[in-house]
């Protein structure tokens, strides 16, 4: 278990391979990632490798204390996000390390974590792909409801978790063993096979996949 990455996810494109095939790619654009702090068993419970990345245009002065140290005890300008990474014991990386795009190569798996858009208050349909009722025969102006929300007399109330009408998106989520078809050095970028989760300029976590898992 190494450390993984912090980058920011460009947008979706299409990728040509050699034989002329077309793959649906989405392409994130990796930022310095320098080690910042690094945490150890006999200090803290634990191995990790804290990182900051994508610079932000803050004066140094404007961070608060805490944050402030870190920045100036590796003399670097305010980062926007810093980021831990559980790792073993020996892949622990000096202070100041900086990690790039070939950090990952070419037709590895990786897990893709971030925040995905934000739907606001969407209805039973759209939120949990319910079927609806009838269009028909008896069913009047409730097309698109949920149908019953809970029972009568007993228990007397709704259960907790029931699948309701809510707030849609806006939630951290992890896209499991994305193939990575092109790793870009020279511009620091990675090409991700398929989807991940969260809009244009948002931050992602890219680190090594968990599983293995063979996708037809």
């Amino acid at each position: 278990m190494r450390t993984g990455i912090i980058g920011k996810k460009i947008g979706i494109s299409s990728f040509y391979n050699e034989d002329g095939s077309v793959v649906p790619i989405t392409v994130v654009k990796i930022d310095d990632c320098i080690v910042s702090k690094i945490k150890t068993k006999e200090k803290d419970g634990y191995n990790a490798v804290q990182l900051a990345s994508i610079e932000d245009n803050y004066k140094i002065s404007n961070v608060n204390k805490p944050q402030r140290k870190i920045f100036s005890s590796i003399n670097i300008k305010p980062k926007r996000v810093i980021k831990e990474f559980r790792v073993l014991e020996e892949n622990l990386l000096e202070v100041g390390t900086k990690l790039d795009a070939s950090h990952f190569k070419k037709d590895q798996k990786v897990d893709v974590t971030g925040t995905s858009i934000g739907k606001g208050f969407a209805g039973a349909m759209k939120r949990h792909n319910f079927a609806g009722l009838r269009a028909s025969h008896g069913v009047s102006i409730s097309h698109r409801a949920h149908g019953s929300t809970g029972h009568s007399q007993d228990p007397g109330r709704v259960f907790k978790g029931k699948k309701m009408a809510g707030h849609m998106g806006d939630k951290l989520r992890t896209i499991q063993n994305i193939e990575i078809i092109k790793s870009d050095i020279d511009n620091n970028l990675l090409y991700l096979k398929g989807s991940i989760p969260g809009s244009k300029n948002a931050e992602v976590l890219v680190k090594k996949s968990v599983k293995n898992i063979t996708k037809l």
